[in-house]
């Protein structure tokens, strides 16, 4: 074994696909590029994430609690990179990277039509915001587009490294 630098350590533990987070604030969408999110609940399913006060978005999601996580396939992954790396302050993301807004049943933020899954959700807790920028959603209305078959999803790895969904493999298992 050999000492790894702290810093790299989200690089083991990364918790799921690389989603995109649309907000709607004063009739203004935008989107922004999250890797930092988790399950922490099935039924009703809670996402925690973390949107940092430093992000365009938190404002949004602070005031308005809504949102939308869109799971984006592969085929997506330079317009996923590309929107984490400017600012809705000064772009409109959806034009710049020629995404299409769909509207959502149960929230005023968009659904993203390009992306295989969109969850509508709602901030149902805000304890950990100031202190961790930790957001709590319930998922609301769930969203598939069918036509993509077998989407693969990206995995942020860090320095502009990503994994892409691999083998499935099935172990019986008494959990869902």
């Amino acid at each position: 074994m050999r000492a790894l630098p702290l810093g790299e350590v989200y690089q083991l533990l990364e918790p799921g696909p690389v989603v995109l987070l649309t907000t709607s604030r004063r009739g203004k969408p935008n989107v922004m590029t999250m890797s930092w999110h988790m399950m922490v609940e099935f039924t009703p399913p809670l996402v925690a994430c973390v949107v940092s006060i430093a992000d365009f978005s938190h404002a949004a999601l602070k005031a308005t609690k809504e949102c939308v996580i869109a799971i984006p396939a592969v085929e997506l992954a330079r317009k996923v990179v590309g929107i984490g790396n400017c600012s809705g302050t000064e772009t409109d993301k959806f034009a710049t990277f020629e995404l299409t807004a769909l509207p959502a049943g149960q929230v005023q933020a968009p659904l993203i039509a390009e992306c295989f899954a969109n969850l509508e959700c709602k901030v149902v807790n805000t304890r950990l915001v100031n202190s961790y920028n930790l957001f709590i959603l319930e998922v609301v209305q769930a969203w598939r587009d069918t036509t993509q078959k077998a989407p693969k999803t990206i995995h942020h790895q860090g320095f502009g490294k990503f994994a892409v969904d691999g083998d499935i493999i099935s172990i019986p298992s008494r959990m869902p």
